[in-house]
């Protein structure tokens, strides 16, 4: 008998009709359009955050190797042989090389290290396109999302609007349903902004740190190179083998 009633409780309870799958039906292919939009961003600007580290994480791993490595050889070659086929320090010291084997047809000093220098820093441009690429989609994403949203919202108020009009009065259960469809695209909207900008500007100042190694590291090239090898950086030391304990006095008969 208890069983038999509360099912009939149940059976009799109201249905909400007021959750977010009811609120894409009421407002159709507007709402559905404006949800798709505003998951095909945010998924991008996800994709985007996790290659581009991944990406900065391996270039920055490469730069703390070359450090260590690169300028312990007897010579750019050698050198340049150390690294990695795919690395941006890699690229940056084979087109100084090749740079060099072509400055030789410069008729004046000046226009061969105006060569150099120009080929370098085409070499330097070329990495950061490369690092950048993406984060416009980012910067987009953070700029319009918002009023992506705030477009559902209208359409959403402009809804509730007529039914007011519609009933001909401010009834919640007629005003419930597409106001609460204005409210949630306006949070779609900034939930997908706010992690965009985000990542965008802690992108952005990572690919700074990895501009300024970049620079650097090609005026140190290039000062290798017009020198013939006598200038480079300075390298740290191998950290020395710990000093091993003195022996004990041999004990006295």
């Amino acid at each position: 008998m208890v069983f038999e009633l509360l099912a009939a409780a149940g059976s009799a309870a109201p249905q909400n009709k007021f959750g977010f799958a009811e609120a894409l039906q009421q407002g159709g292919f507007i709402a559905y359009a404006t949800v798709s939009i505003l998951g095909v961003m945010s998924f991008g600007s996800f994709f985007i955050l996790i290659t581009k580290w991944i990406e900065q994480n391996k270039i920055m791993g490469q730069y703390k190797a070359m450090r260590s490595n690169f300028w312990r050889a007897p010579s750019l070659k050698e050198g340049a042989a150390k690294l990695d086929k795919n690395s941006a320090w890699r690229q940056i010291v084979d087109d100084g090389l090749a740079a060099e084997d072509q400055h030789a047809k410069m008729v004046n000093e000046t226009d061969a290290h105006d060569w150099l220098h120009g080929s370098l820093a085409r070499s330097e441009q070329s990495v950061n396109a490369r690092l950048a690429g993406g984060l416009p989609f980012l910067a987009t994403v953070g700029a319009t999302s918002p009023f992506i949203g705030l477009f559902g919202t209208v359409v959403g108020i402009y809804r509730a609007l007529i039914a007011i009009g519609i009933a001909g009065s401010a009834s919640i259960d007629k005003v419930a349903g597409p106001v609460g469809e204005a409210l949630i695209m306006t949070a779609l909207g900034l939930l997908v902004a706010v992690p965009a900008v985000l990542a965008y500007n802690y992108l952005q100042a990572r690919n700074k740190r990895i501009a300024e190694h970049l620079s650097g590291f090609s005026t140190d090239v290039l000062a290798n190179i017009n020198s013939k090898g006598a200038v480079r950086p300075a390298v740290m030391a191998a950290p020395a083998a710990a000093a091993k304990p003195a022996a004990a006095p041999a004990a006295k008969a």
